[in-house]
């Protein structure tokens, strides 16, 4: 399954009242799109209730706040729940979001930065990934398998129920946030201008060209098979920077749909 970031409220995201960013390219070229789950199956709004799943979200934000509240201070906001606020979505898929940990990575480990990355590399295996991963005093969310941020003003990690009853680590935005940050202060130092447009200029490698034969020309092979790690790193980079100021601005979660 590939990889979706998903910046809007809960009760949309679980209503299935929002469109990936390649269904939305799909229907805009006149192709037909199909979201299968990992199960294989086609999801589709048909027998959800709106008004139900917002309740039960609602319920669930609010255990999840009370169990969260500290009683010496104030408790915590509750984020609006709805189904028809704006949402941001895009999708740096896993190859990209592996060359975003590894960059980052390097830098926390000050080893340097491999200039490439195989397509469908398994980017958990990676040594120092994978050090990261295990090392429990280490609080990088994007390295401890979360895939849902909540939008607190705090930055904390904790190991909590998710909407589905599934249980995993959550994160902040505001700790997405300060990650995100400190991985440009160390890998690029750039400006938001410059983050905002590596989502149109970085990334994957364009279509090829085909030959006679239906395949990829020999000389542009090598480039559909290995990607410059840099150029998918700052791609991936961009799409979680602005689902993070998103989800500051109007108050929503961040989670990863795949």
């Amino acid at each position: 399954m590939g990889l979706n970031v998903y910046a809007g409220t809960l009760t949309r995201y679980y209503a299935n009242n929002w469109k990936c960013a390649v269904q939305q390219w799909a229907e805009a070229h006149g192709y037909t799109f199909r979201k299968i789950d990992t199960n294989g199956e086609q999801v589709t709004d048909e027998g959800i209730d709106p008004v139900g799943v917002q309740q039960a979200l609602e319920v669930w934000r609010d255990e999840v706040l009370e169990a969260l509240a500290s009683p010496e201070e104030p408790p915590l906001a509750p984020w609006p729940e709805n189904n028809e606020a704006p949402y941001y979505t895009d999708k740096p898929d896993w190859d990209a979001f592996g060359a975003m940990l590894l960059v980052a990575a390097c830098h926390l480990c000050d080893e340097p930065v491999p200039p490439t990355v195989e397509k469908d590399w398994d980017y958990p295996q990676h040594p120092l990934i994978d050090r990261l991963a295990r090392d429990e005093n280490q609080q990088w969310s994007l390295f401890r398998g979360v895939g849902l941020w909540l939008p607190l003003p705090d930055s904390f990690l904790v190991r909590g129920p998710l909407p589905t009853g599934d249980v995993a680590m959550i994160g902040t935005v505001a700790g997405l946030r300060a990650e995100l940050e400190q991985l440009n202060e160390m890998a690029w130092q750039a400006s938001e201008e410059t983050i905002l447009g590596w989502s149109e200029t970085e990334g994957y490698p364009a279509d090829g060209t085909l030959g006679p034969d239906g395949k990829l020309l020999e000389q542009e092979m090598e480039e559909h098979t290995r990607y410059d790690t840099q150029s998918l790193a700052k791609f991936s980079f961009s799409v979680f920077w602005q689902a993070a100021r998103f989800a500051e601005e109007k108050m929503t979660p961040v989670l990863l749909d795949f």
